[in-house]
């Protein structure tokens, strides 16, 4: 849903205070868009996600990973990844309040209002600015797949599903097991 009428630059949308209500607000070609809150799935595959990569990145030194923030890739566009990466050579972006540069890895994780979006929108402009690697985790079926930049195109770097154990970019080493990130479902 837009909610501003007239078109804003990153610096100015930037420059908004925080909103008491902690609405999620990305400014998308210059316009203010809400983004809907992530469901439980999703929530829950984002938290495993987080502990198993802040564990490997903070052991090897390797850099700095966090969730939702406002994070400027151009002049009109400020996003939210749900998680983002920075390489240790490059925490001179993170500075004040928002990193002032595009991550090196962005993750996305898929609930059923944003599947399209994510997979569409966000996929042109992680490529379009740079992003080098972008994730894309799917709660719903259980899915991972990872992309890296290549001659500024992405090409896919690897895929999972279920209980499938991969090792994405820039993390190679790192061996993740996809059955931690999906909770177990109870019917009534």
């Amino acid at each position: 849903m837009t909610i501003a009428t007239t078109y804003m630059s990153a610096r100015d949308f930037m420059g908004l205070p925080e909103d008491p209500t902690k609405t999620r607000y990305e400014l998308v070609n210059g316009e203010v868009i809400v983004s809907p809150a992530p469901n439980y799935d999703h929530a829950y595959a984002l938290t495993q996600l987080l502990v198993i990569l802040a564990t490997h990145i903070h052991q090897n030194d390797l850099g700095q990973i966090v969730s939702d923030i406002d994070t400027y890739f151009d002049v009109n566009d400020v996003r939210r990844p749900d998680l983002l990466f920075f390489q240790k050579a490059r925490l001179n972006h993170i500075f004040g309040r928002y990193p002032d540069a595009p991550p090196d890895l962005c993750i996305e994780f898929l609930s059923p209002s944003n599947a399209a979006y994510d997979q569409g929108n966000k996929f042109e402009l992680y490529q379009r600015t740079g992003v080098t690697d972008y994730w894309i985790v799917d709660p719903m079926s259980h899915t991972a797949v990872a992309y890296t930049l290549v001659n500024d195109q992405y090409v896919e770097a690897g895929r999972g599903a279920h209980d499938d154990v991969v090792s994405f970019p820039p993390f190679k080493d790192l061996k993740i097991p996809l059955s931690n990130l999906w909770r177990e479902t109870k019917t009534k």
